[in-house]
């Protein structure tokens, strides 16, 4: 059963500049494309950094401290001391660039954005090239989908493909994302069975599983599916 990927909701074709791009000229890509931060890419279209705004307000603060700061201030202050110098791209962009496949799963993409409270990630193909961009709320997006579609891609994936179970065997009822299942299946195992798979259907906000079974072939073992 495939699901949706990074792929399928990703924002292309990227706006990019080059190491070489002049400050002036970074601030004029941001404001033109109504963007809060752009990635900067190598010959190879291979993301090398990225610079936001956050970046670019280095030099204006610069001007209230126009002394480098002392021997034993830390790191970071002189970073950013340095950066607030810097002329090109290369000079005020973030080195750190968090990436991640196009084939990856939506569940994927939502679990390094939560865990690295990132607002995006930079989608590359098998060779590193940036492909895409996809943030937060492209991965939100997947909750958009209508209750009939989302019961048409349960009774599809999950009923038909994955479990080839006879239609009219499960009642399927969407309000609001939330999937009900009702109907008696041969086994408890195959309750579990499409209660997991109808769960991880991207756009499922949860799952009812109201499924009764014939046979508990769970009891000898004590595992379900």
């Amino acid at each position: 059963m495939r699901g949706r990927t990074v792929g399928d909701v990703m924002t292309r074709p990227v706006v990019t500049i080059s190491g070489k791009t002049s400050f002036k000229d970074i601030v004029a890509v941001l404001a033109e494309h109504g963007i809060g931060s752009v990635p900067v890419v190598d010959a190879q279209d291979r993301p090398i950094g990225v610079v936001s705004e956050a970046d670019l307000l280095a030099k204006e603060d610069r001007r209230g401290a126009p002394e480098p700061p002392s021997l034993f201030t830390e790191l970071r202050r002189w970073r950013r001391w340095n950066r607030a110098r810097g002329r090109l791209a290369e000079d005020v962009m973030t080195r750190h660039v968090v990436t991640i496949g196009r084939d990856d799963t939506l569940g994927s993409a939502a679990r390094r954005l939560a865990e690295g409270n990132l607002r995006r990630l930079y989608v590359v193909d098998g060779t590193g090239k940036l492909v895409g961009v996809v943030a937060r709320r492209d991965v939100l997006s997947v909750f958009l989908q209508p209750d009939e579609e989302l019961g048409k891609l349960v009774r599809r994936e999950v009923l038909h493909r994955a479990m080839w179970l006879d239609p009219g065997t499960v009642t399927v009822h969407v309000k609001d994302g939330v999937v009900s299942l009702s109907g008696t299946l041969e086994r408890r195992s195959e309750v579990d069975i499409a209660g997991n798979l109808t769960a991880a259907i991207p756009g499922v906000v949860d799952v009812r599983n109201d499924l009764r079974a014939k046979v508990d072939d769970t009891a000898a073992t004590g595992k379900s599916f």
